[in-house]
């Protein structure tokens, strides 16, 4: 599953490439399962959208969405359903443009999801389950082998405030007198803690792992146990790998590419993470491997106490 330095990267490089761009209508596929909003609504907030700005939020992709510039009286948004039969729904009177963020477009990519960019003639590919044509020519492309990635819309009004939000505290901008309360009294592993979202938002398997050979933890240890001093190598390890990763353009373990198809490079930098077996790079020992709640970690029992 992407983690936060692959949905940084992607979210960097889709702004980088559409912001600004409008979207000027949407398919949406016939698998239900990747959508958390209805397929209509979801096309309704999205066609003659001006895409402001994508960010991520924890692991999730955010699309700040406004009013195109365009006047569009009794607007028309077509998707199509289980059946591929079209549904038409009209989607309120004309719009005057706004630079306001009035909606957003919320994108998890799940296990295998991706967003690419793609000219129209490009062959579309088998697990398609959405994409938006864009204004300059362009399309946007979800792609989900699995179907675990999941496509919703908010709609944001004055209660609403700013929107879509991640449960848990953003790592990288966290600091140390923030960071250690968060591990006081749990008696959870320090890895299931590292993962737990309502946390931190957005670390997962690979930078959890990492982080804790950094700090020289090992992932079975309560995390209430830890001292002040091994939380600083923690809150320390943790976003320099963050940092390092996103560099590098996250790790390609799995189906993970860019917004551009790219491959990212920080899996040549692991030091633990699936190298069961294989030497530690600091002393030798062979690197083990456990599960912890049902998830693999792997350390260096020499190295991390």
């Amino acid at each position: 599953m992407p983690e936060l330095p692959e949905v940084e990267t992607i979210a960097r490089g889709l702004d980088k490439r559409i912001a600004g761009d409008v979207i000027e209508s949407v398919w949406i596929g016939d698998k239900p399962q990747v959508l958390k909003s209805p397929a209509v609504e979801i096309a309704s907030v999205l066609e003659h959208s001006r895409i402001v700005h994508v960010r991520r939020a924890g692991k999730h992709l955010v699309f700040d969405l406004s009013a195109s510039p365009r006047l569009t009286s009794k607007r028309r948004t077509r998707t199509w359903g289980t059946n591929e039969s079209m549904q038409i729904a009209n989607t309120g009177e004309a719009v005057q443009h706004t630079n306001n963020i009035n909606a957003q477009w919320i994108v998890h990519l799940g296990m295998t999801g991706q967003l690419l960019i793609a000219s129209p003639e490009t062959e579309m590919l088998k697990h398609t389950h959405a994409v938006l044509k864009l204004e300059s020519g362009r399309e946007l492309r979800f792609v989900d082998m699995r179907r675990f990635g999941r496509l919703s819309v908010v709609r944001i009004d004055d209660e609403q405030g700013s929107g879509f939000g991640a449960a848990g505290l953003e790592p990288l901008d966290t600091d140390l007198e923030h960071f250690i309360p968060l591990f006081r009294g749990r008696k959870t592993p320090i890895k299931s803690a590292l993962l737990n979202q309502k946390l931190l938002s957005g670390v997962g398997n690979i930078y959890a792992d990492e982080s804790l050979f950094r700090a020289k933890v090992r992932p079975r240890r309560r995390a209430s146990s830890l001292t002040r001093a091994e939380l600083q190598k923690l809150h320390k390890g943790l976003q320099k790998v963050l940092r390092e990763a996103i560099k590098l353009g996250g790790s390609s373990v799995s189906d993970y590419v860019d917004a551009e198809g790219r491959e990212g490079f920080f899996q040549l930098k692991h030091m633990v993470y699936g190298r069961e077996g294989k030497p530690c790079f600091v002393c030798g020992t062979p690197i083990k491997r456990v599960i912890i709640a049902g998830r693999s970690s792997h350390y260096c029992p020499h190295c991390q106490k």
